[in-house]
C-alpha cells in the first residue's frame, strides 16, 4: 500500500450530509471483480451525478472541470454510512482519492478506508463549513499533512483527528499483517520463554507414517 504522508491536490467540496455507501457505488454495479483495471470509478456517486437520461448533471460537483482531478474530498457528517460494502472505497481510490475531509464518517467505512491507503480525516463541524466555503468556486488546491495533522487551503490552516494507529499505518502504508511484524522480535521472545516455562504446552511433531 502506498505510504500517506502529505498530498497537494485539487479538494472538491461535497456540502451534504450522510452520504451513504449506497449513493458512493449504488449495489448493482458491485459484480465488477476487485483488480486493477476494473474501473469501479466509473461508477462513483453514478445516481447522484447522472440524470435520468443518464447524461452527467453539470450541477454535481465532481462534474464541474474546475473539479477535474481532485484527489480531496470535503463533506459535512456522516460521510459513508450505510453498509458495509468495501467497494465504496473502491470507487473513491479507484477515482484518485485519497482523503475524504468530514467531521464523521461511517465506522466500517472509516476501517474499510484505512485498509486501502485512503484516509478519512475528521475535521470540526465550523471548521467543515469554512473549508467548504473555501472550495464552494471550485479549482481550489488544498495540502493535507498526515505528519502534522493538518489541512491547508486558501491560506488558511485546520487541524484534523485521526485514530492515531491508523495514522501509524497510513504514514507507512501497512496494513494489519504488516503492524503485527513490528513486534516480530517480541513475540519471538515470548515464544522462547514460553517453550521454557511451559513445554508441555507444545505442539508435538507429528509421528511418521
Amino acid at each position: 500500500m502506498e505510504p500517506f504522508v502529505r498530498l497537494e491536490s485539487g479538494a472538491c467540496a461535497l456540502p451534504q450530509i450522510n452520504i451513504d455507501t449506497d449513493q458512493l457505488l449504488p449495489a448493482r454495479f458491485m459484480k465488477q471483480p476487485r483488480q486493477p483495471g476494473a474501473g469501479y470509478d466509473r461508477f462513483l456517486f453514478h445516481d447522484l451525478r447522472r440524470r435520468p437520461d443518464g447524461s452527467l448533471d453539470p450541477a454535481f460537483p465532481l462534474n464541474d472541470p474546475r473539479n477535474a482531478g481532485a484527489r480531496i474530498v470535503v463533506a459535512r457528517r456522516n460521510f459513508g454510512s450505510g453498509s458495509s460494502r468495501e467497494a465504496a472505497v473502491y470507487a473513491l481510490v479507484d477515482a484518485g482519492v485519497r482523503c475524504v475531509i468530514a467531521p464523521s464518517h461511517g465506522d466500517i467505512f472509516a476501517s474499510n478506508a484505512v485498509n486501502n491507503g485512503l484516509l478519512p480525516a475528521r475535521l470540526g463541524e465550523s471548521e467543515t463549513e469554512e473549508l467548504l466555503a473555501l472550495l464552494a468556486p471550485g479549482g481550489v488546491r488544498a495540502e493535507v499533512d498526515l505528519q502534522a495533522c493538518a489541512i491547508r487551503a486558501a491560506g488558511r490552516s485546520f487541524a484534523f483527528a485521526i485514530d492515531p494507529v491508523w495514522r501509524v499505518r497510513l504514514l507507512n502504508g501497512w496494513d494489519d499483517i504488516d503492524m503485527t511484524r513490528r513486534f516480530a522480535d517480541g513475540i519471538a521472545r515470548w515464544v522462547a520463554a514460553d517453550r521454557i516455562a511451559r513445554p508441555w504446552a507444545q505442539q508435538m511433531p507429528e509421528a511418521a507414517p
